[in-house]
């Protein structure tokens, strides 16, 4: 079972979640829960493209932290324009990190 958060929204916010809520004919609370994952996982691809973009990381650390395949990433990484950067140090790092 899940845990109750509660937060105040604006009433345009929550006119939108009425909108969607009766487009896809769903209770507010499923479509609430449904955006929730979606911005997370949104978030956690942004932020490690972020990091990867800033060199902190390698692409498949990126990948790991946003929860996708390296493709995917690697996908996601080239529609977003963000040039691919992998060196010998960064292939090291990441056979270090699967033993």
């Amino acid at each position: 079972m899940g845990v109750s958060i509660t937060t105040r929204v604006s009433e345009d916010i929550e006119k939108e979640i009425r909108s969607i809520s009766d487009r896809e004919q769903l209770d507010r609370s499923t479509v609430v829960r449904r955006l929730l994952v979606e911005g997370i996982k949104d978030w956690k691809i942004k932020y490690a493209l972020e990091q990867y973009s800033d060199g902190k990381i390698t692409i498949w650390r990126a990948a790991r932290m946003a929860g996708v395949s390296l493709r995917q990433m690697l996908d996601i990484a080239a529609k977003k324009g963000i040039p691919f950067q992998y060196t010998i140090e960064d292939l090291r790092a990441d056979f270090r990190g699967i033993k």
